[in-house]
């Protein structure tokens, strides 16, 4: 197994290369995170299941995984047997070197970040990683940054072809209600810091506040309200574990007006105050 720990919130160069177990990847599950850092990731043995952003996913020998710059990532469990391929790429090199391919593959629209593999697709990508890693270790100089670059486009482009080509692909959503769900749960991931209220989403997306709160609740099984808490308290537990930031200071970040309704609404839902979730284990 390469050394290297995976980083939490960024790569801490350009792009990095490695392999974890199960075991390791346990380690980074105790609460949330947001990597900075675009995710390349491949399972190659094992299970494992894991929230990205506001949905959880399980992922099977086969899976590949793609996590833009931004994402919130909270870990559940791998199988001991486990074994995963990652490349990383800093947030950095993202904006620095891959702007013009990102606005692309955003413009695809994918619902997904996971593609099921077929066998013989899972092989190509494992023995894709295996030379990486070989090339790191051997002669590390031939793979600069402007070759990674083109690693990444080529990385992103075959997700985005296959995504949408393969028939194991989480499909996109095939009624009005999905339809609701997804565009409803982007909007969140965009505004949660400054919209707590349904009733904003609503006018954004045009339609009527009844009608958004029973799609969501009919597509998902949570209402809209809860969408935008689990949003809010994921963000929340991350900067009160991985920063050093002032709870006031990330209680303003999120869109709350003073520290007294921060602490309320975290204890209402967590059962602790930020402060007691900021000291525990």
């Amino acid at each position: 197994m390469n050394n290297q720990n995976i980083p939490l919130l960024d790569c801490p160069k350009d792009f990095l290369v490695g392999d974890a177990t199960g075991q390791l990847m346990n380690e980074y599950g105790r609460f949330p995170c947001k990597i900075k850092c675009a995710v390349y990731a491949f399972l190659v043995k094992g299970t494992a299941s894991a929230t990205l952003n506001i949905t959880r996913y399980d992922f099977k020998a086969g899976d590949v995984l793609w996590m833009e710059s931004g994402s919130f990532l909270l870990i559940h469990e791998f199988s001991d047997d486990a074994l995963v391929y990652y490349l990383l790429f800093s947030s950095d090199f993202v904006e620095r070197s891959t702007h013009r391919m990102r606005l692309t593959f955003v413009s695809d629209d994918l619902s997904s970040p996971i593609v099921h593999t077929t066998p013989e697709s899972a092989n190509l990508i494992e023995g894709a990683f295996k030379l990486l890693l070989q090339a790191i270790n051997t002669v590390p100089e031939a793979l600069d940054s402007t070759v990674m670059v083109q690693v990444y486009n080529i990385i992103l482009q075959y997700f985005a072809n296959y995504a949408k080509n393969s028939e194991n692909y989480v499909a996109k959503p095939q009624d009005r209600k999905s339809e609701i769900y997804r565009d409803y749960s982007k909007l969140v991931l965009q505004h949660y810091h400054e919209w707590h209220h349904v009733a904003q989403y609503a006018d954004a997306m045009h339609i009527t506040l009844p009608h958004l709160c029973s799609s969501i609740k009919a597509a998902s099984g949570q209402t809209a309200g809860e969408i935008i808490n689990e949003a809010i308290l994921t963000d929340a537990k991350a900067q009160l574990k991985l920063t050093t930031q002032q709870i006031k200071e990330i209680a303003l970040s999120l869109g709350f007006e003073n520290v007294a309704f921060f602490n309320r609404f975290f204890k209402a839902h967590i059962g602790q105050t930020p402060k007691e979730y900021r000291l525990s284990d």
